[in-house]
């Protein structure tokens, strides 16, 4: 649908109801008798980060590009590996990025409406 046709759409209901449909208490009861949402644990996270972060200096440890990478970086000479570091650098924030947004879109809980 187009906006023109929702906008009329939109205008037809308003003209024909006033307000919300009564329902005499019965979404506030249901809500009353939904589960708690379950507080999710952290240690998982800070563990996998940890490891992952261990896993990650172990690998590159011995690989030549990450040490002339680091120190190519810090003399601020550009070259290749410098490049390839920051590309992983900025990719990997970027997933974190992502991985946030999706995760803040999982837990967020609209309140009732007002009108």
């Amino acid at each position: 649908m187009n906006d023109e046709t929702e906008y009329a759409i939109d205008a037809l209901l308003r003209e024909q109801f006033e307000g919300p449909v009564a329902d005499h208490g019965f979404c506030e009861s249901v809500m009353d008798r939904l589960p708690a949402r379950r507080r999710w644990d952290q240690w998982p996270m800070v563990t996998g980060i940890f490891a992952g972060v261990a896993a990650c200096w172990f690998s590159l440890w011995s690989a030549p590009i990450a040490f002339d990478g680091w120190h190519d970086w810090l003399s601020r000479a550009p070259s290749a590996a410098t490049l390839a570091l920051f590309i992983v650098m900025m990719s990997m924030a970027v997933l974190a990025l992502v991985w946030t947004i999706a995760e803040a879109d999982d837990q967020y809980r609209p309140s009732r409406m007002v009108r």
